[in-house]
């Protein structure tokens, strides 16, 4: 009898572990304490701002591109130098020298697809002698990709990447027009017409003081039906099964005044027909002022926004079917 009882717990034990995703195990690498330690660097005075073309900018870079060494995630095809998409944009009528960064995870079975994840490394720099560190925007979405990345590379050396490859894409000059992610369509690393979807991250730090709804715990989701349902439905999914954020769609309606829609860098791919997500808090009083700092970002929340883009982004790279446009 001992002997059929210590059998029936094994069986039980390999059910419940069978059942367990992979994902969450690494998921659960993505924490509040990394998203802190990388963001007190990230929108640390040291960085001045981050404004495209300026001396934070290049630190900003150099950061952003050790981290993906120090990960020993590989550069993207044809950045130059290594990890850095250059560029020269006219800004206030005058020529700016920027980079975009750029780094991969190969596919294993699917390496030709890709999805693209990106947010946007610069923000408005010093003003009058007072320096916007943008903590919020967008160093929030910054180190959320820096966490994700991590995340897929603890996965790839378990022997677990994914089936299509992540480019995880840091864009410039997106205070300066989405500059940088328009430079980027027009002169792709990798074909358009391979690129599944795009995840774009901008503002995930904080909490919009004008909702009804006090609570916390959700996201502003914007775009993610427009153009893909199966992209809308995978998202819904994640969340239901791992997150369970509140999911609030307020900005994706097609007369949003406040045009959300266009405004961040995901615009520039949907343009090109390509299914996004803008995953978004909302403004709040400190937005683009010397006062968003890193001591005001809900690092709690950070952390499970971070963990819904992974879930989503980790279905999206293993799934067997590619994503159908509506």
């Amino acid at each position: 009898m001992k002997r059929f009882l210590f059998i029936a717990v094994l069986f039980i034990t390999f059910l419940v572990n069978s059942q367990v995703q992979p994902s969450t195990k690494y998921a659960q690498t993505i924490t509040d304490k990394e998203l802190k330690e990388l963001l007190y660097v990230y929108a640390s005075d040291y960085f001045a701002g981050r404004e495209a073309g300026t001396r934070g900018q290049k630190i900003a870079v150099d950061f952003l591109k050790d981290h993906y060494i120090n990960l020993g995630i590989n550069s993207a095809k044809g950045t130059n130098p290594s990890y850095f998409q250059t560029m020269k944009l006219i800004i206030d009528r005058k020529l700016i020298a920027t980079e975009n960064v750029a780094a991969i995870i190969t596919g294993s079975e699917k390496p030709d697809e890709y999805i693209i994840i990106t947010s946007h490394l610069d923000h408005i720099g010093t003003h009058d002698g007072e320096i916007n560190n943008g903590a919020d925007d967008d160093g929030s979405g910054t180190v959320a990709m820096l966490e994700i990345a991590e995340a897929f590379k603890a996965a790839f050396d378990d022997g677990k990447g994914p089936k299509r490859s992540i480019l995880f894409l840091h864009v410039s000059a997106e205070e300066k027009g989405l500059l940088g992610s328009k430079y980027y369509v027009e002169n792709p690393l990798y074909p358009l017409k391979n690129t599944v979807a795009n995840l774009n991250i901008d503002m995930i730090g904080r909490t919009d003081p004008k909702r009804i709804d006090k609570d916390p715990n959700y996201i502003y989701l914007i775009g993610a039906d427009r153009l893909s349902q199966d992209l809308h439905d995978i998202s819904e999914e994640a969340n239901s099964k791992f997150t369970k954020l509140k999911l609030d769609y307020t900005f994706n309606a097609l007369n949003d005044p406040n045009r959300f829609y266009y405004r961040s860098d995901h615009y520039n791919f949907a343009k090109n027909n390509i299914p996004i997500i803008f995953y978004f808090n909302g403004t709040h009083e400190d937005y683009h002022r010397p006062s968003d700092t890193v001591d005001k970002i809900n690092y709690q929340l950070l952390r499970k926004r971070s963990r819904l883009i992974f879930y989503t982004l980790w279905e999206l790279a293993n799934r067997e079917e590619r994503i159908k446009l509506n």
